[in-house]
This record gives C-alpha cells, structure tokens and sequence, in this order.
C-alpha cells in the first residue's frame, strides 16, 4: 500500500477509470469495484451497499457470501451500515461487534471477521451507499487506507448517479407543497419581515470526478483560488456600513481562512490522488461535513461553517456556475433561505431588499449573525428541513420575536401580520417619543433602565433607547467571534471605543465568562475533562483564576481605556466571597503596577459581583460589605434553583420567573443588599418581560439591564405604575402566596391600570 492517502486512491483511481469506461452494465461494474478495493487494500472483504427503497441493500461484495447480495438490508441507523448511513459518519473499528450498533446478519457470513472500516458514498449532502471493507484480524485501518475509501466513494457517487441504481436521497424530495405551515427555530436576530422565498444559491452538480490531466485540474484550482480571495478582498473593503464594528473582525477572520494554506494543500492532494478540481473540493468539504458533525464545541462549528461557505463559493467559481441569488440581483423584497450562510455572501445582498434570512442551521456565535446584527436583517436559525418544505417564490412571514415563521399565509394571517408590523412600528414610534424622558414611575421612584452588550455596534442602542447605561457588556464576544487570542492592545482599543461612544454613561464590563458551552478554540484545555454539566463546569471566574494570565491582560486593557474616567467592573460565577476578593486583588495588583510606570489611570474603579449561584445568596453579609455593586444573573440563577435546564423543551413550565420560590429568593436578596446599603439590580431575560419586569420593581429592585428591544415597553410600564402599592401588594403575596402568582399579577396590573402591552 503506497504510503500517502493520494498515491493509494490514485492507484486505485487508475484501476477503476478502466472498469467505468467499460461497455459493461453497473452491477458487473461494481463486482470489479470491490475486487479493484479489496487487492489494493489487502482486504479480506470489501462490499458496497446502495440506498434502495429507503434501506440500504448489499449490492456486491467480495468476501462476504454472494447469496446474501441483493438479500441483505439495513435500514438507516440499523447496523454499522445503517448508522453511516444516517449520521454520514466514517467508521474505523478493530473489533466491529464491541460497536453498539452491530447488528450481526448470518446470511453475510461476517462473523469470521473482526475489524471494519466503512465511508458513506454521498451524492449532494446525503448518504446514497456505503462502501466497507473488513479484515479477519482486529486492527485499526491506517488514516491513508480511510482517505482512499474517501476517496473511491466520492467516484463510485457518480458511477451510481449515472446508472440510477440508488436512491437519491431526501434532500431531492420536495415536500413544501401548497398548503400554510407554521413552524419555529432558534432565535438569532430580533424583528419582523415579509417577502418572497429566494433560495441563496443552486445546487452544484459535479459531473465528473476522475481528472483526464492532474495538472490541468490543479492550474484550475489555483485559477478558483485566485479570485475567490479578491472577491473576499473586495468585500473587505465595500462593506456598506462603515469600518469600524466587529463585523470588520469577522471579514478578517473569513479572510484568513481564504488564504489558508493548509486547506489550499488537502485540495492539491485530492487533485493527487487522480480527481478533478469540483471533485476534489467537494472531497475535502466531505470531510469537513463529517468532523462538523462530530464536534460538539459551537464555536468550532462556526469556523467549520465559513470554511464550508469559502468551498462553496471555490466550487462556484470552478464550476463556472456562479449565479447565486446575490449575483443575479433581488427583484423584490425577499427572504434569503439556505443551509447556512458565512458572512461574505451576506454582504453581497442588496440591502434595500434582503428583508429576513432563514437557515437551517445556524447559532448565535456564528459569523454571520454579528454581520446580520449590523445590517439590521432579522435571522432565524435551526429551522429544520426549511430548503424542503419552502418553495422558490412562496410568500413567507418571518416574526423572529415570537420564534414563528409562517410559510405561504392564508390571506387573513398576512393580514393580521401587516396589522402586527403596523403596530409595531407605531408601538416603536410611541417609544421613540419617550426615548429622553426617565424611566419614573408615577410616583416618582426613578428605575435604572440599562442595556445588556457584547458588540462595540450595541452601544448605538444607548442613542435609540435612551438607556441609562450599558448594565452589563460582554466582554468575552471579541474573543468568541476571533481566530486567535485578541491581544491586549485590541481589548484595550474595544473597552475604549465602547466608553468613548457611552459618553458619561456608565457601563459595566463582565469579566471573561468562557469555558462550559463557550470554549474557545485556541485555549488549550484538558482534553481528558468532559464536563457533564457545562453551564456549572469550569467557567467564568473559576476559569480566569486558574488561568490569571487571561485575566491580568483584561485588567490591564480594561484600566488603561478608562484612564480618567469611572471604570466599573463585575465578576461572573461568583459562588465564595474569596474568589470575589482574589479577584479584585488581580486588578488591583495590575493597577499598582501601571501606577508605578506613571501610565494613566481610571479615575476611580467600581467593583461588583453576579449572583448567579444560589450559595453566594448564603455568604451575602459576608460579601456585601466588600462590594460597590451586585448584579443577579436571573438567566442561570433559575435554572440552578430548579435543576431546569432551560432549553430543555419538557422543562419549560419548571422553568419560570414568577414562581414563590424564585421571587421570594430575589426578596431576600434584595432586603439583604437594602440593608448593607449596597445597590443591586437585575441583568437577564426576566428584566425584559413587562409583567416579570414590574414583580422585580415590587420586589425592591431599581436596576435592570436588558436587551435594547425591551426599554420601550418595560419604560412604558414604568411610567404607568406606582411603586409604593405595588411594592405592598407583592409583599403581600409573597407572605401568603396565590395559587398562581402569575395570575396573580396580571390582575393587580389590570386593576391598577399598568401598562403591559
């Protein structure tokens, strides 16, 4: 066996050129596949089985019985060739039956053999066969044996398209119809849209995958590659709204990714081992698919999807098939639907009519997202098998703020939707009449109302809303949406950009709050640790102590952009007082050190703490008096307290605000903080819910720190009650509790006229 993966499939390539330019049917065909496979790998058995019907048939085989071809079937997720097939995963196993998916079948006379090896022979994303080999002693296949399976079944795709033998797959079956359907998905951006369905770009169909001259397929690529990085080059710098934001960091992560040379060199040696330019690409966005499919961190998933995009658009200008929705021009307003998007093909949208985007994939850490955000399109995400049940041209209603979508309406739906998108741009202009007047309750108590951020373009909200203040800034999103750790100089400029633009409002910095679900690809970590529970794993500020080096750089780029002006800091995850004083030790220990080298510092500093772990609400008197605020994280404080996953779907009632348990935990916290003369305040979901928002005001509450969307209506409730009675009324309630507090709630708010619109 020839010792790289490209010599090993091009000596196999060469072989299986002759078999298919052969006047010959398929399956004669496909009999001389496995023998060609099975001598160059030295294998005992070599099959291939063919979606037929649903499931997948053995359709030839050498070394296993030739009377179970055509006999034995498995259906995806049955067997080692079932879950290949279902999950479009490569399995490389010593010993095939410790696999739990084994599924022993008699009639193949596989029981003699021990190690498997199996890729998925995949035609436009799904899998339509499985070629397999198998070895009679247990041993894992090398990585150059894996990559010429690879390889072959990229070949084999076609020779199976041609003659029809398999299925085509799911992804060919149109199944959006004519009838209306309502469905939901993961809420990305925030807004409302309207428009008709665009698909974002047409199927690539590779026609032929074995190269007549490597060369010619290499000059080719190179060719594809060479104008692939000055469209991403020219999209750098014609971004229509302006230079500065992260959505500027973004392009610049996308660029490098254009100029890898690592991934420029798996293609060359696909090009190697005899396939053509389209099928080489293809071959390693194959791969790509199937560790994007194995990873579980998100954010290595997003970078794994800007590299899937970058291979889409090479195999465009390869192909010569360029015409996606964004070359050949809007003509009305429209809604972009596609598997996934990266953040250079959004930018070549006109934006006078990309109204909403709709993907089937997707998360918030994505790229693309912090590019929608800036262009104002609403995006929902994790819709599943949108690209099949929308049709090119269906009329769509996009409501990402009730998660709905609503797909060919029924005229009254588009019309109570044009209803809604009227009022809510009345309800907006109502509260943009309000945005200068303060957030007073009719009785003159003064509420904070504050904005929760993470992006240097959030600050813009401080304008629009008429926010007091940012109540809580994410420090760790520059680091998420970089390839590399930002160093100290660019957190600095961030910190400093962001309090320049906030003018004399406050705005309080979270330290780092990574690890859990938000590890960050190039911070080495244990990989012997898996964490179960991620959300109460190695996170926040028990990870920053650990690694003080993290968090010493912060420090020092946080102090030197406040220089002269009131710096506020706050701790995440606290749970002990002394990781609080730790802590602020480091800053001021870096403080002391930039004193010492006369650099200029903030005016004063202000530290706080997050009470999101329900055991620090039992050390409060301990920790109160070392504190100049505390911020109550109400998002993972809820679901600690009621082991509540809230994302879990079935967990969702548990998972609830206006609980006794919740707002009588708050109460205490609250009096606790109103004795020791320590402000507290609210940053998470619950501030911005009107009704929740008004409880927390009865509860003491004068702080909330919520998302832009929501001063408007949580002022307007402001303004339309009177802090005394309602304080007495929940009170009240806490003491000898309602049925349902909720109710409970909504009625005071009837009664005495609150406005929870």
């Amino acid at each position: 066996m020839p010792d790289t993966p490209a010599a090993a499939a091009r000596q196999i390539l060469i072989r299986l050129h002759e078999v298919m330019a052969a006047r010959t049917n398929a399956q004669v065909k496909l009999n001389k596949v496995v023998e060609i496979i099975g001598e160059a790998l030295s294998s005992e058995v070599c099959s291939i089985y063919l979606l037929r019907e649903g499931v997948m048939e053995l359709f030839a085989t050498r070394g296993l019985k030739q009377e179970a071809v055509h006999v034995t079937r498995l259906a995806p997720g049955e067997g080692l060739v079932g879950t290949i097939a279902k999950n479009v995963e490569t399995l490389n196993l010593d010993e095939a039956a410790a696999h739990p998916d084994f599924a022993y079948r008699p009639e193949t006379g596989e029981d003699l053999f021990h190690s498997f090896a199996g890729v998925p022979i995949v035609r436009r994303e799904n899998a339509v066969g499985v070629l397999c080999v198998q070895h009679v002693d247990p041993r894992r296949y090398e990585e150059v044996e894996i990559e010429a399976l690879q390889t072959v079944a990229m070949v084999l795709s076609e020779l199976i398209a041609n003659a029809g033998l398999a299925d085509e797959g799911p992804s060919d079956v149109r199944i959006g119809g004519t009838g209306t359907q309502i469905v939901s998905g993961l809420q990305l951006v925030m807004g409302m849209a309207r428009g008709q369905a665009v698909f974002h770009q047409p199927r690539v169909t590779i026609e032929h995958t074995v190269a007549e001259d490597v060369e010619a397929e290499r000059a080719r690529v190179y060719s594809a590659f060479t104008k692939m990085r000055e469209q991403i080059d020219t999209l750098g710098s014609t971004s229509e709204f302006g230079v500065d934001g992260e959505h500027q960091e973004v392009i610049a992560t996308y660029k490098m990714f254009a100029y890898d040379e690592g991934w420029s060199r798996r293609i060359n040696e696909a090009i190697d081992s005899g396939l053509t330019a389209e099928a080489a690409i293809e071959r390693v966005q194959q791969r790509t698919r199937m560790r994007m499919r194995q990873i579980d961190d998100p954010l290595l998933q997003d970078r794994m999807h800007d590299l899937e995009d970058l291979s889409n658009r090479l195999l465009r200008i390869v192909s010569g098939q360029l015409g996606t929705a964004a070359q050949l021009g809007l003509r009305q307003d429209a809604i972009l639907i596609a598997r996934n998007l990266g953040p250079a093909e959004l930018l070549e949208y006109d934006r006078r009519r990309l109204k909403g985007v709709i993907l089937e994939e997707g998360s918030l850490t994505a790229h693309v997202i912090i590019v929608a955000r800036a262009m104002g399109v609403p995006v929902l995400g994790r819709v599943r098998d949108v690209r099949h049940l929308i049709n090119e041209g269906d009329l769509i209603l996009m409501d990402v703020t009730e998660n709905r979508l609503f797909i060919r309406p029924s005229p009254d739906m588009d019309e109570a939707f044009e209803s809604k998108l009227q009022l809510s741009q009345k309800r907006r202009a109502k509260f943009a009449e309000m945005r200068d007047a303060p957030a007073i309750t009719k009785d003159g108590v003064r509420i904070e109302l504050m904005v929760n951020a993470g992006l240097r373009d959030d600050v813009g909200a401080l304008d629009v809303t008429g926010a007091d203040g940012i109540g809580l800034f994410r420090t760790e999103f520059q680091f998420l949406v970089s390839a590399t750790m930002p160093q100290r100089e660019r957190q600095q400029r961030l910190y400093r950009d962001v309090m320049d633009a906030a003018g004399d409002r406050p705005v309080i910095f979270r330290t780092l709050d990574i690890g859990g679900d938000k590890a960050l690809p190039y911070l080495h970590h244990d990989d012997d640790m898996v964490e179960e529970n991620p959300a109460m794993g190695w996170r926040a500020v028990r990870l920053s102590l650990e690694r003080d080096g993290l968090m010493k750089a912060q420090a020092r780029a946080l102090l030197e952009a406040a220089a002269g002006r009131t710096l506020h800091v706050m701790f995440p995850m606290i749970s002990e007082p002394w990781e609080f004083d730790v802590a602020r030790a480091l800053f001021e220990h870096q403080r002391q050190w930039l004193i010492e080298r006369r650099k200029m510092l903030p005016s004063s500093i202000r530290y706080g703490a997050m009470l999101e772990v329900p055991a620090l609400a039992e050390v409060l008197d301990i920790l109160l008096p070392k504190l100049d605020f505390l911020s109550i994280g109400t998002n993972d404080l809820t679901q600690f307290l009621f082991a509540a996953d809230r994302a879990h779907p079935k967990l969702a009632e548990r998972y609830d605000w206006l609980s006794v348990a919740i707002l009588r935990f708050l109460n205490r916290i609250a009096r606790a903080c109103e004795a020791a003369a320590v402000p507290v305040g609210v940053c998470g979901e619950m501030g911005g819910r009107t009704l929740e928002a008004m409880a927390l005001i009865g509860l003491g509450i004068r702080r909330l720190s919520i998302t832009p969307a929501s001063v408007g209506p949580v002022k307007a409730m402001i303004r339309s009650l009177e802090a005394v009675p309602l304080s007495t009324a929940v009170q009240t309630m806490l003491v000898s509790p309602p049925e349902s507090m909720r109710k409970a709630l909504i009625a005071y708010a009837q009664q005495a006229s609150v406005d929870l619109d």
